[in-house]
């Protein structure tokens, strides 16, 4: 793979605004690559490649001006389909949205545009992103860049196989119940799901639809490197006034994080499933480095894990699905994917039924935000092994836990499975503690190499 095509959002556009290589060879170089993988993937739904270079060319004109249009000027990025993006399709992988130009940008896109970025296009997702693998009536089936046998995951997972196939320097996903986690997991990538409240959702679909179990869903980007995540969620972070959930916190240097000082708990298995022995080896690597820096371990794993699942479960499917018929049915959506199904669960509970369901939820948050005033980190597995085959199970559930927290969580491949598949890994931290997280997480990724290019 070209040099130009492994390097990570950060030295490209360091690169740009030093005139070491313009944008224009940036942006052609990246659609080359898509030209030559996406066949075999199905990741990108959307090319826009014309609109892209002429993007391209203004910032090179602009910076020959000596004009600088932000920290990201020139360099391209892609965005997940379940993202607006003004003039450009919007289908959220439904029927309904097939033909769907929206007139403005998501809040995301937005901000990453003004920060100089270029788009590329869209990467595919789920119906409505409510899925871990990635297949839909509109675009289909994505692959994994690794084994074009097995999922990329999900919802997430077009984006997470772009990036790792080098062809978009990095994306944004949506984590509802793992969607970012999982195929940056499946996919040997970087990413990170934010404190629930950092990042707005404004613009995604699905958006305040499904009541109080929206705030399960955080924004966050995907990238090859945890230093793109640093910069891009910098970029991405902060209140809007269209999404009333996001709190203006303020937000760490993980350069101001000594690693060495963290207490940290880790575990392999949620009380649901066991990790399986390649999986659980990289785990015990990542513990060994850690210990080696001086932080303190201890095998723990937090309250109530085992309930975690269902307790997700009761709070999205409450309504018995009505939530997402109503959704698809203003959508314009008359087919519903059979990835969908289990959101379908009858009759609405009685409200008695779902009071319980709430107050379960903020029993769980209290008894683990006691577990927490003892760690600063947990150290987790993302899945129970790697990508599975697209005929396979996907029984993922060592993440909903962290969406009913909202704490933030970092993913970085540490290790590879027995297939030479990757294996990434949960660096869960406090909450609003990003920076601790991806502190972990980069010295991780020096530990272990992060992210490799797949043979495509």
């Amino acid at each position: 793979m070209d040099e130009l095509l492994e390097a990570s959002a950060t030295e490209l556009a360091h690169q740009i605004r030093h005139k070491n290589v313009s944008s224009f060879e940036v942006v052609q170089g990246c659609l080359g690559r898509i030209a030559d993988v996406d066949a075999r993937l199905n990741a990108m739904v959307t090319p826009i490649p014309d609109t892209a270079l002429e993007e391209a060319q203004r910032a090179d004109e602009a910076l020959a001006r000596g004009e600088i249009f932000g920290p990201l000027h020139g360099v391209p990025m892609t965005i997940k389909d379940a993202f607006e993006t003004a003039n450009v399709l919007t289908t959220a992988g439904t029927k309904g949205l097939s033909t769907y130009k929206p007139t403005r940008d998501a809040t995301v896109v937005a901000k990453l545009r003004a920060a100089g970025a270029i788009l590329l296009g869209k990467t595919n997702t789920p119906e409505i992103t409510l899925r871990f693998s990635t297949d839909n009536f509109v675009c289909g089936q994505t692959n994994n860049p690794y084994d074009l046998a097995r999922i990329p995951g999900g919802s997430s997972g077009g984006a997470a196989a772009i990036v790792a196939a080098g062809a978009s320097p990095f994306d944004i996903g949506s984590d509802t119940g793992g969607s970012i986690r999982i195929p940056a997991h499946c996919c040997g990538v970087a990413a990170i799901k934010p404190t629930m409240g950092r990042v707005s959702r404004a613009g995604h679909i699905p958006f305040q639809e499904f009541g109080a179990s929206e705030a399960l869903t955080q924004v966050g980007p995907i990238a090859r490197s945890v230093e793109d995540l640093v910069v891009l969620l910098r970029l991405v972070s902060g209140a809007d006034c269209r999404d009333p959930s996001i709190v203006p916190m303020p937000l760490g240097d993980p350069q101001l994080v000594d690693v060495t000082k963290l207490r940290i708990a880790y575990y392999t298995d949620n009380g649901l499933q066991v990790a399986s022995a390649d999986t659980a080896e990289v785990v015990a690597n990542v513990i060994e480095a850690l210990s080696a820096r001086g932080a303190k371990l201890n095998e723990e794993r937090p309250p109530h894990m085992a309930v975690s699942r269902d307790l997700w479960r009761d709070l999205m499917v409450s309504d018995g699905g009505a939530a997402v018929r109503q959704l698809l049915h203003s959508l314009g959506t008359e087919e519903m994917h059979p990835f969908l199904a289990w959101t379908q669960k009858g009759d609405d509970v009685p409200t008695s039924a779902y009071v319980q369901v709430l107050a379960r939820w903020n029993a769980y948050r209290a008894a683990n935000l006691q577990y927490l005033e003892r760690y600063d980190v947990v150290i987790a597995p993302v899945t129970p092994g790697p990508a599975p085959r697209h005929d396979e199970p996907t029984p993922f559930n060592y993440t909903y836990a962290y969406n009913l927290l909202g704490w933030p969580v970092a993913v970085v491949r540490c290790g590879t499975s027995s297939e030479g598949l990757p294996i990434g890994v949960q660096i869960v931290a406090q909450p609003w503690r990003e920076d601790v997280a991806l502190a972990v997480a980069q010295e991780l990724e020096k530990a272990f190499g992060g992210w490799q290019p797949p043979v495509l």
